[in-house]
């Protein structure tokens, strides 16, 4: 008997040893990672590009003024009025990069139109900033008449303020086409139509012996 109580004894302690403690395992999961959020791109900036030119103009012995304003737009669809009366307004909206916070932006146009005089004749630089505008004006005085057709050129250039890295881009190329008269507003057709009467009339009044011949004629008709 005392050697059952003793085995039983025995066994009621080693069930009551406490169990083995389980390794703890750190949860790996996605949830517990810190989440990067890419930026959101730039908003574009709505801008209202305005372009104003002389339809016509003397060859010769008047300049004129083309002029290119990049304006934030505030118009919507209206068309802006022309500050020189008779002269043609192209108005367009044009969407440009926010890069303002991170680039410095420059606004250069340039005019091309071959056989008229055109100052400056190289690109213009106007630095841009949000909100701002940018206006840019050419001088322009064609030397004999004709029909003149050019195009006015608008690029953004950028260059990143951190690492110096400069991009490009084109944001708008318009048509011009300007007709030049003579001193009397005469077309170029017109006045060489003219100048090829006149040169006829002169040459039949200044024809030797125009006058007799003329004489006779009319003796004949009275005649018969």
């Amino acid at each position: 008997m005392l050697v059952l109580v003793s085995i039983a004894c025995v066994g009621s302690v080693e069930s009551a040893a406490p169990a083995p403690a389980l390794p703890v395992v750190e949860s790996t999961s996605q949830s517990a990672q810190p989440t990067q959020i890419a930026a959101a791109p730039a908003i574009p900036e709505t801008r209202r590009l305005t372009l104003e030119f002389p339809p016509k103009m003397r060859a010769g012995v008047e300049g004129d003024i083309v002029r290119l304003t990049l304006e934030v737009d505030e118009l919507g669809n209206i068309t802006p009025t022309a500050q020189i009366e008779g002269n043609v307004v192209v108005g367009e909206t044009v969407e440009i990069p926010d890069l303002y916070e991170t680039h410095n932006v420059t606004a250069e146009a340039r005019f091309d139109i071959a056989g008229m005089e055109v100052q400056p004749p190289e690109a213009i630089l106007e630095p841009l900033t949000r909100g701002q505008s940018a206006t840019f004006f050419w001088s322009i005085r064609p030397q004999e008449p004709g029909t003149y057709r050019g195009t006015v050129w608008l690029h953004l250039n950028f260059v990143d303020k951190s690492t110096g890295e400069e991009s490009r881009i084109a944001v708008s190329a318009q048509i011009v086409e300007i007709e030049a008269v003579d001193f009397f507003g005469l077309s170029v057709n017109v006045a060489r139509t003219s100048g090829v009467l006149g040169s006829i009339v002169g040459g039949v009044v200044g024809f030797p012996f125009i006058e007799d011949i003329i004489k006779f004629i009319f003796k004949r008709r009275r005649k018969g």
